[in-house]
């Protein structure tokens, strides 16, 4: 039994044992078909790489070829170039040759050298370019002319359009209509009281000798509408008398300062200017009163104004700075605490108040006394010119008028103890009010004689005689408690 079980395991162990064989030897078959197959792999890549190398190795070289080729040419073109600029260079100097001896054979038949017939051949063009130069020249100017005078009258003409404003002639009387006769007596007073006190209190002339009507007279326009006004009023309230007449006056003379207030912010306001500062204002208003050779101001600066406006519009200018140049430029011709030109006190008027500079400078080139700093000040200039110059506008004698009657007041002022002098009947009387307690009578007489010879000085000539009047009046008042 045991032999049996011994003989079955030999024969399983050399089962297996030729089994194991078997696979192995399957085993290094497939290795080696493996191992085959990766060589052969391998020499086919390490073919391919030496083909690869082969075929790069070929083109570089073919390459170099081509670069030797193409440096041979470069070569041979360089030395065909170096060549060409040789020829050229002999050409060119066979040519300077030539032409030199061609210059030396016309300078010895025309006679002058070359520098002379140069110089001619460019006079001979200066001179046709420049007929040629100043024929366009002309035609230009002419073009330019015809057409900016058209340009300048269209801008003028349409400018003052927007300035047509109404002009009233004003002299130096206001006139007053009497309901009737019998009012001459009571204005004139017992023995002249109430003539004579309402004369002196408005400073005034009053002229009664036309029927119906009372003329007062004064080169001041504001003194005569204060005089105009307090006499309707004593018209109509019927007393009159001295006191009376220095009560109305006096009111008058209060209400007159709204009166000019409200005439400047009027003025001011019809032009599109706000918030001046009131005494700016003011002294505008009274250019209500204010007459620049017979030319109303108020009425002129309003026209100015606006014709500075519109041509400001069409130049395209500032067109505030101009309108305050215009409304601005005759504002010292109101200034009377100072001496001195209506442009220096208006230009000092306005730096006190700190306006622009530009505004300040139209103002003081409105007369060309200084260059024109802007164009602003230029169209205020023409503005004054054309409201001014117009015909009809201004009266030349009127100034000099109004000249000569404070001339004459200011000499008497000169004198100590003087209240108050006012110039009468166009100049011809002076009337001189005295304080009482400074000037006695004898010193009266003796103040009347010096301002005839003072006055006689100041004037080499002059129409008629001047009649000179010191008045000294002392009055005492007292009022009761009750």
């Amino acid at each position: 039994m045991n032999n049996i079980i011994h003989l079955l395991f030999k024969k399983q162990k050399q089962e297996l044992l030729t089994e194991a064989k078997k696979e192995a030897k399957e085993i290094i078959l497939d290795a080696n078909e493996q191992a085959l197959k990766i060589k052969q792999h391998a020499e086919a890549d390490a073919r391919k790489a030496t083909q690869e190398g082969l075929s790069i190795e070929k083109r570089l070289a073919e390459k170099e070829r081509s670069l030797n080729h193409l440096k041979s040419n470069l070569d041979k073109e360089k030395q065909s170039l170096l060549d060409k600029n040789k020829h050229i260079e002999e050409i060119k100097k066979d040519y300077e040759q030539k032409r030199d001896k061609i210059l030396i054979k016309l300078e010895k038949v025309a006679q002058m050298t070359k520098d002379d017939a140069r110089k001619l051949l460019l006079q001979a063009w200066e001179d046709r370019l420049a007929k040629d130069i100043a024929d366009r020249v002309r035609e230009a100017e002419d073009k330019i002319k015809k057409t900016s005078e058209d340009k300048a009258k269209e801008i003028l003409l349409d400018s003052m359009r927007y300035g047509a404003t109404d002009y009233v002639s004003e002299y130096t009387l206001s006139v007053i209509h009497l309901p009737n006769d019998d009012y001459k007596g009571r204005i004139i007073g017992k023995d002249g009281r109430n003539i004579r006190a309402f004369e002196l209190a408005t400073q005034v002339d009053v002229d009664l000798e036309e029927e119906g009507i009372i003329r007062v007279s004064s080169f001041d326009a504001i003194r005569r509408e204060v005089a105009r006004i307090s006499l309707e009023r004593l018209i109509k309230d019927g007393r009159i008398q001295p006191q009376r007449i220095e009560e109305v006056v006096k009111k008058v003379r209060q209400e007159m300062d709204k009166t000019i207030l409200k005439a400047g912010e009027e003025l001011t306001h019809k032009v599109g200017v706000f918030n001046l500062p009131t005494e700016i204002t003011k002294m505008l208003g009274k250019f209500k009163y204010r007459f620049s050779y017979g030319q109303n101001m108020i009425l002129h600066t309003l026209e100015e104004t606006r014709i500075g406006i519109a041509l400001a519009h069409e130049l395209k200018a500032d067109v505030n700075v101009v309108k305050l140049g215009c409304l601005l430029h005759d504002i010292g011709k109101v200034v009377t605490e100072e001496e001195g030109s209506h442009v220096d006190l208006g230009v000092e008027l306005l730096k006190k108040h700190g306006f622009p500079e530009k505004v300040i400078g139209c103002v003081a080139a409105h007369h060309e006394d200084i260059p024109f700093p802007s164009k602003e000040a230029v169209i205020v200039y023409i503005s004054d010119a054309v409201s001014g110059g117009r015909p009809g506008a201004r009266h030349e004698d009127f100034q000099e008028y109004l000249k000569r009657i404070k001339t004459i007041e200011e000499t008497a002022k000169q004198m100590k103890g003087v209240k108050e002098a006012y110039a009468l009947q166009a100049g011809r009387e002076l009337r001189v009010i005295v304080e009482p307690k400074d000037v006695s009578d004898d010193e009266a007489v003796v103040m009347s004689n010096k301002i005839r010879e003072n006055l006689e000085k100041k004037f080499d000539v002059f129409p008629g005689q001047i009649k000179t009047t010191v008045l000294r009046e002392f009055r005492a008042e007292s009022t009761t408690k009750i």
